[in-house]
């Protein structure tokens, strides 16, 4: 009767367990259907905060804020020192106008960490010009001038280092070369007028060719084609040199390119007119440290298992970062307070994780991996949100996974019938395990060999979400982002985390990459 009473206990301990579970499940399910403050968090980060680029006091900001969030929820914290940059920068207004008889309203942004004006700044408006000849016959005239360069915007600033001055050095004794001999073309097209004139030979284009030469003739900025959206970035070519001695003097400015049009157009027919600028670009001196924000609900069986989820906190500051990626770290926060407030303790620890730096390279998930590598064998699932603010509604997962989570299915299912979730074995063949990193925070996970599961996100209702009109530009916004979908989203994930988290083993590998 004693050997029996062991086992027996087991399982009635066993049961006790699974019913406690269940029981927080159902309380995360309660919660998040009525109490849910997933937009809550969201409207703090990018209405409060606003762009969250790192090295601004936007991301130091909205760090500490969100780690005190998680502290609040009675979560441990670990603020991850990711890395610094050399200077750090920080938005402020901006506003351009044409003065003429035709004056209009300027929209145009310009790329994060290049200069801003010195208070307002008026000045006329010039075409660069396109070889040394033309160069030199209009310096004079450069100083003070905005000049329209060619090329479209890419969201990248125009390319100070010495490289590029190098570069372009190159490009302009080559046009001088092609210049000279088109010089004789047209002598000889001039001699021989009745017969068919010879082409000329092109000149190779590339935007800002004389940028250092107009830069030093004194150019107040230069002003270059964007389509709309506008999208502007950071200079990623010069930013690791940057000292707080030697920063950017040059405004570089993306113009809506239907202004664009106009303006190209009278400074081609030498129309009087000026174009007045404020930009309040500000820098600050460095090093500038950068953190990534975990939030830590410690396993009371399996402490050094783990199940995460993550969204970058970082954002380009041309816009508020309300979809990239408000829209995947409000929903990392808002599973961390549901389990809270839910009365969880996972059997394995769950890592509600917010990086650093995702927009410049990743800087902060790839910080963590590779300081942590005894711990990616221990990782069941690591789930990624960066992809806009769509819902979850279904995931497919290799066959060795496909009971566990369907064990969840009837949870899931219950949250709410507009948005019902279908889980599927995956078919196709594994792919090979990622050699390099792209995309999001998941790469170095999945470099690693840690599940990082896809959920398939439909814009089922039809709101028309646009992820390619938001991504980068000025319209990454809080109100691009959908409720009904995020916080659908946060109870969803929520169950699911929990549930993985409670299981008694890690979620099994086979059939998710080829080569493991």
């Amino acid at each position: 009767m004693k050997r029996l009473f062991t086992p027996l206990m087991l399982i009635v301990f066993s049961f006790g367990l699974n019913a406690q579970h269940n029981k927080v499940i159902d309380r995360i399910i309660e919660i998040g259907t009525t109490d849910n403050r997933t937009m809550d968090h969201l409207d703090v980060v990018s209405n409060r905060f606003g762009g969250r680029l790192v090295g601004s006091d936007a991301y130091e900001n909205a760090a500490e804020w969100c780690a005190s969030q998680f502290r609040k929820w009675g979560m441990e914290v670990i603020m991850d020192e990711a890395g610094t940059v050399p200077v750090g920068f920080n938005r402020g207004p901006w506003f351009g106008r044409m003065l003429s008889d035709n004056g209009m309203v300027l929209h145009f942004a310009t790329p994060s960490y290049t200069a801003g004006t010195k208070g307002v700044q008026r000045g006329h408006v010039l075409p660069e010009p396109k070889s040394k000849e033309e160069f030199d016959r209009m310096k004079g005239a450069l100083k003070g001038a905005w000049v329209l360069i060619g090329g479209k915007n890419n969201g990248w600033p125009i390319d100070w280092s010495a490289l590029a001055d190098s570069a372009r050095a190159k490009t302009i004794a080559y046009n001088d070369s092609v210049a000279k001999i088109n010089r004789g073309i047209m002598r000889e097209n001039m001699k021989n007028r009745t017969d068919p004139p010879k082409d000329l030979h092109p000149l190779k284009e590339e935007p800002a060719l004389f940028y250092r030469e107009m830069c030093e003739a004194g150019i107040l900025g230069v002003i270059q084609s964007s389509e709309v959206p506008i999208r502007a970035l950071y200079d990623r070519k010069n930013i690791d040199r940057m000292t707080f001695e030697t920063l950017p003097t040059v405004c570089d400015i993306k113009l809506d390119e239907d202004q664009y049009e106009v303006i190209a157009e009278m400074a081609r027919e030498r129309q009087y007119f000026l174009l007045e600028f404020d930009i309040r670009n500000h820098f600050k001196p460095g090093p500038v440290k950068y953190h990534n924000v975990i939030g830590v609900i410690k396993g009371s069986k399996y402490p050094n298992e783990y199940v995460m989820l993550g969204g970058h906190l970082d954002a380009f500051d041309v816009a508020t970062g309300g979809v990239d990626d408000g829209s995947g770290l409000s929903p990392a926060m808002e599973v961390a307070r549901l389990i809270k407030d839910a009365g969880g303790k996972p059997e394995r620890t769950i890592l509600a994780c917010l990086w650093a730096g995702e927009e410049f390279g990743l800087l902060g998930s790839k910080h963590w991996v590779e300081s942590n590598p005894e711990k990616m064998p221990k990782i069941s699932a690591y789930f990624n949100r960066d992809g806009g603010p769509t819902p979850i509604m279904g995931i497919t997962v290799p066959e060795a996974m496909y009971d566990d989570f369907e064990k969840l299915n009837k949870s899931l299912n219950s949250i709410n019938s507009d948005f019902p979730f279908t889980l599927k074995k995956r078919t196709d063949q594994p792919r090979p395990r990622p050699k390099s990193a792209g995309g999001s925070d998941h790469a170095y996970f999945a470099m690693n060999g840690v599940p990082t599961l896809r959920f398939d996100e439909p814009d089922t209702k039809g709101h028309n979400f646009n992820y390619g009109e938001i991504w980068h530009t000025e319209r990454d916004t809080y109100d691009k982002s959908i409720a009904e979908y995020q916080e659908h989203t946060s109870v969803v994930t929520a169950v699911i985390v929990y549930g993985l988290a409670n299981l008694d083993h890690l979620l099994l590998r086979e059939g998710l990459y080829a080569d493991d």
